[in-house]
């Protein structure tokens, strides 16, 4: 389906030189851009992910727990915390991230008094 020549020129506006102002060239630079920009929203949710996981198996081996042992701990206890939670937790919250520990090593027999 074609995009309208306004909005083309309206989506173009920022570029440089004749991908600008001229038809032909702005309309597959600006096609282009749309394609880059739908998988760059895709990367980032990857690269945050990433993050995440970073975040949480540094907090947990603080603790004496690899990341997976973690996760796993959380899902057996039922605490539906995501990714995002779990690492702000890590980051800002230390006390409240080794009560999840906690709770993870009490789950597998493994925390000592």
């Amino acid at each position: 389906m074609p995009i309208a020549r306004a909005k083309v020129f309206r989506l173009a506006r920022n570029f440089r030189g004749r991908a600008r102002n001229v038809w032909s060239i702005a309309r597959q630079r600006v096609e282009k851009a749309l394609q880059h920009s739908f998988r760059g929203r895709k990367e980032k949710k990857r690269t945050f992910r990433s993050l995440f996981i970073a975040r949480i198996n540094a907090g947990a081996r603080e603790h004496g727990l690899p990341y997976s042992h973690l996760m796993k701990g959380l899902s057996d206890a039922n605490i539906m915390l995501n990714r995002n939670v779990l690492s702000e937790l890590a980051m800002t919250e230390p006390f409240s991230f080794k009560a999840l520990c906690d709770q993870v090593k009490l789950m597998r027999g493994t925390l000592a008094n």
